[in-house]
């Protein structure tokens, strides 16, 4: 009786090759961190040849860049997706902040969050691709629902990228906490749920039209 041979699975699949091993990259960035990656273990990790990533990606950084959109810019683009077609600010705002607060206890966050903070400043053209297309892409639609808000009289008025980037950093704060709960027992023993209504409830009483306008700034 002759052996039988498994099929390679990217025979039977080529069209989730791009994904597999986008996956793979992100699981190895993770590990290694993006400095000390290799090509050679993303292929590995992917079950492919290293070959068969440069069919797909030039080199790390593309492999960099494919990941962010297949993660976090996928996350910002159905965020904008659904404020397209949501006329109501506080309920596109609810939906941004459910979308966020998935993606923040994702297990890919952490991940995401350490290469921005530690690595990508040594990588100049990652550095602005995050800067641009992550961070003031996320702020760019935040401050666009919140404007629309204020022009309907929902949100008091007041400079809407400083709303943004607070909002911002409420969901980054309690994203580290969330997945560092041994260490901030604070939230440890909140459901999911209710830290998120609290986030909600925090923002939303500040931004809360009879508050008024917000103060001028002095140097």
């Amino acid at each position: 009786m002759s052996e039988h041979v498994a099929e390679p699975r990217w025979r039977r699949l080529p069209e989730e090759r791009p994904k597999q091993i986008l996956d793979a990259a992100l699981a190895v960035f993770a590990e290694r961190g993006l400095a000390a990656a290799r090509l050679e273990d993303i292929a590995k990790r992917a079950g492919v040849s290293k070959g068969t990533i440069y069919l797909y990606f030039a080199n790390k950084e593309e492999l960099f860049r494919g990941v962010v959109r297949d993660t976090v810019i996928a996350f910002i683009e159905r965020g904008e997706a659904s404020f397209a077609v949501e006329r109501d600010p506080i309920r596109a705002l609810d939906v941004w902040m459910e979308g966020h607060w998935r993606w923040i206890r994702s297990d890919v966050f952490p991940a995401m969050h350490r290469l921005a903070n530690s690595e990508l400043r040594d990588f100049p053209d990652l550095y602005e691709f995050y800067a641009v297309e992550v961070v003031g892409r996320a702020q760019r639609l935040v401050c666009e629902i919140l404007e629309r808000g204020m022009e309907t009289g929902v949100f008091r008025r007041m400079d809407a990228l400083v709303a943004a980037r607070m909002l911002s950093a409420l969901f980054v704060t309690h994203g580290t906490w969330y997945h560092q709960k041994h260490s901030f027992k604070s939230i440890a023993n909140i459901p999911d749920g209710v830290l998120l209504a609290q986030i909600r409830e925090f923002f939303l009483h500040a931004m809360r039209p009879d508050a008024g306008p917000s103060s001028p700034l002095v140097d």
